[in-house]
């Protein structure tokens, strides 16, 4: 699926018609935060609402929660609303579904007092991240949904005073408020980092909350005077300034007293003040007046308009004392600028397309650069993550790191991200995409610079691959020394490749050989299938395969296709014994652990004992009973190697007389002369062999013959065939 960057479909009454939509479905479900739905997603709208949100977007709110009690969610909400919504719906309703089955294993590992040690924390935190990415690279507009979602969460057991689930908030702290921090939505990330901190700290969170309560009216007091003096002056030197206060985030104030080992009084920002101007030089113009008006704090001076932040922020920070020596942070921004710190990303990608202003100081003429930007701050957000714990000291971390470190993130022409091995290749992201993609694959191009196709790719690159039309991989691909394939997967796709192409051409020569046989004894009008059956096979590209690997002889279907040729007189005929009756499992084979299971000895090598056997299961026909050195059994085995049974003789060859006799089949060669055929069916009738069966060919001088002949102990055979081998003529006597 394309990542879609652009704004949902403008639809008359589409937050109205999803809300009557879903209403029915959620007005008396719950979530598992015991929260109820409806009033929950009305809450998600609000935020959105509340931070610039389409009403497009809103709506999205309700179709996510509605989608769980729809059995065909995609289907019915791309009829009522289309399918972009539906797909928006699925994604994000793919990831909620993720994070909660890896909170409740989390819960039940806490349950059974099984205390996460940081590393696996670390890790767990970074592959929701992960999920995220992969979730977002296929709709970035989930985001915001799960942003929404997870505020109205903590708001909602903040309202209740219900008992947070274990690692909810955790989660919340560690992911969700770094997550809007990275794409600059500030009014979203403050208020997750303070209620988290208020559910993992509750302690300290008081403690902070009573030390700002503390005169408050009083230090209230003091910055409104010196808000309303910044504003009336600055308004004197010509500058059309807004002057605020803003607000104190308690985390924030935490974090840097535990940072910078700080006391509470020793923190400036917690009297602040915000400058909103119209341009860049009046930035720097309010600075210097707000530096001669008030005595500044030199250390404390950051320019983030000259220097953003990663994500984009940008604005002059500094921290002054008024006439009485309190310190006062004061910071200045241009509309856009206050406009982006507010709403980030909400007010560029969102709703609607970034246009020039593009995103974290990228340039962007269009959705699709604004789209890449965004992603590549993801892709730094998680690289970031997974490379924390390799600072000195942080022992845990660098267990994670090295977890991490095996992978890296790149993203296609449509900027969906693809996760990759560490050091892999633009061979391997092809192969990842798409097989035949990896097999046509011919050049690659990397951030649009050409690149040769074993250069390993790295974190947030762009990968362009360039393809025939036809054609397949380099044996060369293979070649571990040459750096082509990294992953194990693209390893395996080649060499299935060249065994399928080995394997067809195997088959294309099998097929020559019998095709040239049947035009030679005319029978090309046989269908080849059926031929196959006939010789025991389950299709003709089985048989064609063990021909072309010279496994299966040609003659065998000589002697399938020419019937016996008549006796030429009275002396080569043989009088030929009525078969006795067969054995039966009872008393011929027994099938090893099975009792009263049909077998049947197989006809194209006529078992007979003490010949070693092997059965194989039919269907339909019980146990098929062949020679173990049977070489259609061998065939059989590697299809269907499962299907093998170990049978064993039920007789001794010693067996008294009237017991079981087996037919045995004997090819003999030679040159053909008058009274060859009596002369080796005398040598049968002197060993009391019966012989039941005759096939006799003659080709060029040379008889073909076959006896099929009944023995009770095929080790007898041996002696026979010495003496058939020493007739006149004979070139070769032996067992078939």
């Amino acid at each position: 699926m394309n990542a879609a960057i652009d704004s949902l479909p403008v639809q008359a009454d589409a937050l109205s018609r999803a809300r009557a939509f879903a209403e029915p479905l959620l007005a008396s479900a719950h979530l598992d935060t015991a929260e109820n739905m409806l009033d929950h997603a009305d809450a998600v709208a609000a935020i959105l609402r509340g931070i610039g949100g389409s009403e497009a977007m809103q709506a999205a709110s309700y179709l996510v929660y509605a989608s769980e009690h729809l059995n065909k969610p995609h289907e019915v909400i791309s009829k009522a609303f289309g399918e972009n919504f539906a797909d928006l719906a699925q994604e994000t309703t793919k990831l909620v579904r993720l994070q909660r089955m890896a909170r409740i294993a989390q819960n039940a590992a806490s349950r059974a007092g099984q205390a996460a040690p940081m590393a696996q924390t670390a890790a767990a935190q970074t592959e929701s991240v992960r999920k995220m990415l992969l979730a977002f690279s296929r709709d970035l507009r989930v985001v915001m949904l799960r942003l929404a979602s997870r505020l109205q969460t903590l708001r909602h057991f903040a309202a209740s005073k219900l008992p947070v689930p274990p690692g909810l908030a955790a989660e919340s702290l560690q992911v969700f408020a770094p997550l809007a921090n990275r794409l600059g939505i500030w009014d979203i990330k403050w208020e997750i980092e303070d209620l988290a901190f208020r559910f993992l700290e509750p302690d300290t969170y008081r403690e902070v909350a009573g030390w700002l309560d503390q005169k408050r009216s009083a230090r209230e007091a003091a910055v409104e005077q010196v808000r309303q003096t910044l504003a009336d002056e600055l308004q004197a030197q010509g500058l059309q300034a807004q002057v605020q206060g803003r607000p104190k985030h308690i985390y924030s104030i935490v974090k840097k007293m535990r940072g910078k080992s700080l006391g509470f009084t020793q923190v400036y920002d917690i009297r602040a003040l915000r400058v909103i101007v119209p341009s860049v030089p009046d930035c720097y113009a309010a600075l210097s007046w707000v530096h001669s008006r008030f005595t500044p704090v030199t250390e404390e001076f950051d320019d983030y308009i000259a220097r953003p932040k990663a994500n984009g922020y940008q604005s002059l920070h500094t921290v002054v004392r008024d006439g009485q020596g309190q310190a006062i942070e004061v910071q200045i921004r241009t509309t856009a600028m206050h406009q982006h710190s507010e709403h980030g990303v909400a007010a560029h990608w969102v709703y609607k397309e970034a246009g020039a202003k593009g995103y974290g100081g990228v340039s962007a003429t269009g959705s699709y650069e604004a789209k890449i930007a965004v992603l590549r701050q993801l892709l730094a957000w998680e690289r970031e993550l997974s490379g924390a714990g390799a600072k000195p000291g942080n022992a845990p971390g660098a267990s994670d790191a090295a977890l991490l470190d095996d992978r890296i993130y790149v993203l296609t022409p449509d900027a969906a991200i693809v996760e990759l091995a560490q050091g892999a290749t633009p061979i391997d992201f092809a192969y990842s995409v798409h097989t035949n993609l990896g097999h046509r694959c011919r050049g690659a191009r990397v951030d649009g610079v050409l690149v040769p196709l074993n250069t390993p790719l790295k974190n947030g690159q762009t990968v362009e691959v360039t393809t025939a039309k036809e054609g397949g991989p380099s044996r060369d691909w293979l070649n571990l020394e040459l750096g082509f394939l990294v992953s194990h997967r693209g390893r395996a796709k080649v060499r299935a490749y060249f065994n399928a192409l080995a394997l067809d051409q195997t088959v294309a020569k099998g097929r020559e050989a019998v095709e040239k046989l049947l035009q030679r004894e005319g029978k090309t009008a046989l269908k080849l299938d059926d031929l196959a059956g006939q010789l025991g096979f389950h299709s003709a590209d089985d048989l064609f395969e063990v021909v072309g690997k010279d496994e299966f002889s040609l003659r065998n279907i000589e002697i399938l296709l020419r019937p016996p040729e008549p006796a030429p007189d009275a002396d080569d005929v043989v009088h030929l014994k009525k078969p006795r009756a067969a054995p039966t499992g009872k008393g011929g084979v027994l099938v090893v652990g099975v009792d009263s299971l049909m077998t049947q000895l197989a006809k194209c090598c006529k078992p007979a004992p003490p010949d070693v056997i092997s059965g194989f299961v039919t269907r339909g026909k019980g146990v098929s009973v062949h020679r173990a050195d049977c070489s259609n059994l061998r065939n059989m085995v590697q299809r269907s190697g499962d299907r093998v049974i170990e049978v064993q003789w039920g007789q001794s060859p010693g067996a008294a007389t009237g017991g079981s006799v087996y037919p045995v089949d004997v090819s003999v060669e030679a040159a053909d002369r008058q009274g060859l055929l009596r002369d080796i069916s005398e040598v049968f009738a002197k060993e009391k062999m019966n012989v039941i069966g005759v096939q006799t060919q003659s080709v060029k001088g040379i008889a073909w013959m076959t006896f099929t002949i009944e023995v009770a102990d095929s080790g007898r055979l041996g002696k026979v065939l010495g003496t058939i081998g020493g007739l006149a003529g004979v070139r070769a006597a032996r067992r078939r």
